[in-house]
């Protein structure tokens, strides 16, 4: 039996094939489109996972897509009606919108699914999972467990932004709800406007900016903006919110409690902006922790999923595994809603279809998604012709050669792309789609962020770490395939600061080298770490191995493949195009080898201003 799965029209579109109840390929529509956090119907990401299966769209049972347009359309339409006559600009806005569009989503997805299949048979094959469904079933089918309590939180859904889930087996029963307006996500949003950072795209930015600040704010959050209670359950004061019925996350009474207007896009970052990061990253994990706390209590299980795009923030999963009230975690690598439409797959063929469900294994590595590489890949000869085509000059090495080539690269200090294998599914690129560089280096971190990724310079880095090699340089001894878990450095790695380092404020302490690896040691002595596994991604271990023999040291750093607001790279040529347009010396595509002083300097781009701003 084959289901695809679909999300689309809010953020993160993508598509995901399941065969059998085994994940066969997931992609997001961004990386074809080279336009990030696409929100169209993903043609390509559904042309790809169809051409990964072998097959078309006549030979697929059931399309399920991963959320409710009219439960969601009912959600607007009472929202404005509670809060009538505030918000008619917003509502007069949006309802044109959701007319023409949304609320007949059905019916566009009826015809852009016969583009693919004219005589596709959309009523007996197009099914829809609720929004929360589809992200709790991406994170408890694929997971390790034969059981689990599954906490989903994002923004909102239809109505629900905080979830649980009882996963048993193949069902899965959805317990509990904290409806809109009340969200984690969307407080969080909240101060990621106004700290100046994108809605939807900058969440990430606040949360690596905290470190650098003092969590002076989190009980007039916990006071004035938030009743938290002891199980994690909360309501919001939306007197202080705008995302109901304006235009806008805050309002002028929120400004008034946090002392100012929300910073404009580009302006300076102020200590009081870092304070203002601390504060609701520290409100975020105090309610998550709550959360899981409660759970742990009240069910008795000991294994626990996560999924919705609060489920990204790394560093409160890393407090939540640092808590042990849970014995295994295991949280969705596309937590967001591209995993959505894996979710709703998976939703169609367990819940709906009543088909039973296979366990990978107890590792929390050797679950079903196949390390998340689940993307296209490109074969030698296609990539040769591709290169070719570019007017890239390239070396073509064996195996060996080239995993002892770009070890050396690594170890002389060079920033090198390397392209391998099937592409991610998920934000976090996983060592197929990734710009590698030196952990030990004390200047790696302000290069890659200034010089090849073109964005702010707080922003940290992850290493990747031989995972037999983890428990000697971080304080993590289980499975973090995913890069969804913060650790810190062991104390044994680390460098004592000096009085005078120790009394600098904010973006000053960035550098100061903390460790041994200080390009992947954030301020605050944490790591996002990525563990690395022989049987996930053999190539990628076998560097890192080899980076190990010359040097002693198991750490890369590991960033994503692209600059700041662009996608990570789907193609050779993208990536060809991104190492011409940034200070990358060395390009591994395949077993293809590129050195930047070879290439033709007509052939050079202007990637610094190529791409939006994220």
């Amino acid at each position: 039996m084959r289901i695809l799965g679909i999300s689309a029209f809010y953020h993160d579109s993508a598509a995901a094939l399941i065969e059998d109840g085994r994940i066969t390929a997931a992609a997001q529509e961004e990386r074809f489109t080279r336009k990030k956090h696409d929100a169209g119907f993903p043609v390509h990401a559904i042309a790809s996972c169809l051409k990964a299966a072998g097959s078309s769209m006549g030979n697929v049972d059931f399309v399920a897509f991963y959320d409710k347009p009219f439960l969601k359309f009912e959600r607007l339409l009472e929202t404005y009606l509670s809060f009538a006559p505030r918000g008619f600009k917003s509502f007069s806005m949006a309802m044109p919108v959701w007319l023409r569009e949304k609320l007949f989503q059905k019916d566009l997805l009826r015809k852009k699914l016969q583009d693919h299949q004219p005589d596709f048979d959309w009523k007996e094959k197009l099914l829809f999972a609720e929004h929360h469904q589809s992200h709790a079933a991406s994170a408890y089918f694929p997971s390790p467990f034969e059981n689990a309590v599954v906490l989903t939180m994002d923004g909102v859904g239809e109505w629900a932004t905080t979830s649980v889930a009882l996963g048993e087996g193949n069902k899965l029963e959805m317990t509990k709800e904290i409806h809109f307006p009340h969200s984690l996500g969307l407080l969080y949003s909240a101060f990621t406007y106004y700290t100046g950072f994108r809605v939807n795209s900058g969440e990430y930015k606040v949360m690596g900016l905290a470190p650098y600040g003092e969590p002076k704010y989190k009980y007039m959050i916990l006071d004035s903006l938030m009743d938290l209670k002891d199980d994690g359950t909360f309501r919001l004061d939306q007197s202080y919110f705008d995302y109901c019925t304006g235009l806008r996350m805050t309002n002028a009474k929120f400004d008034d409690l946090f002392g100012g207007p929300p910073r404009q896009a580009g302006e300076l970052l102020t200590q009081r902006h870092m304070d203002l990061a601390a504060s609701v990253q520290a409100v975020t994990e105090e309610t998550v922790l709550r959360l899981t706390r409660g759970l742990a209590r009240e069910t008795g299980n000991k294994n626990l999923c996560l999924a919705g795009g609060v489920a990204l923030n790394c560093v409160a999963n890393g407090k939540v595994l640092k808590d042990a009230q849970f014995d295994n975690i295991w949280v969705q690598p596309a937590a967001g809603d591209a995993g959505g439409a894996l979710g709703a797959a998976l939703a169609a063929y367990h819940l709906y279809q009543g088909q039973p469900r296979k366990i990978n294994g107890a590792g929390g590595h050797q679950d079903a998604m196949l390390g998340s590489y689940l993307g296209p890949e490109f074969a030698q000869s296609n990539i040769e012709a591709r290169l070719t085509a570019e007017g890239a000059k390239f070396k073509v090495l064996d195996d060996d050669a080239v995993i002892a080539d770009t070890a050396q690269a690594l170890a002389d200090g060079k920033a090198v792309g390397w392209f391998q294998g099937r592409m991610e599914f998920g934000p976090r690129a996983l060592g197929n789609r990734s710009i590698l560089g030196d952990a030990r280096s004390t200047s790696m971190q302000k290069t890659l962020n200034l010089r090849v990724k073109y964005r702010e310079s707080f922003r940290p880095f992850a290493p990747s770490v031989l995972r037999e090699d983890a428990s000697q340089w971080f304080d993590l001894d289980t499975d973090s395939p995913y890069m969804l878990m913060v650790a810190d450095v062991r104390e044994d790695k680390r460098k004592p600061m000096t009085q005078a380092e120790q009394a600098l404020f904010g973006i000053d302490k960035l550098n100061v080298p903390r460790s041994d690896i200080p390009a992947v040691t954030h301020v605050d002595y944490s790591a996002r770490i990525q563990t690395v596994h022989a049987d996930t991604n053999p190539r990628y271990h076998a560097l890192i191995s080899r980076f190990k023999e010359i040097t002693g040291c198991p750490v890369i750093v590991n960033t994503s493949f692209n600059v700041r607001g662009e996608p990570i790279v789907g193609t050779p040529e993208d990536a060809f195009h991104c190492f011409m347009g940034t200070e990358i010396e060395v390009l591994v595509v395949g077993n293809c080898y590129l050195k930047k002083e070879d290439q033709d300097s007509s052939l050079k781009r202007d990637y610094k201003d190529a791409f939006e701003s994220d």
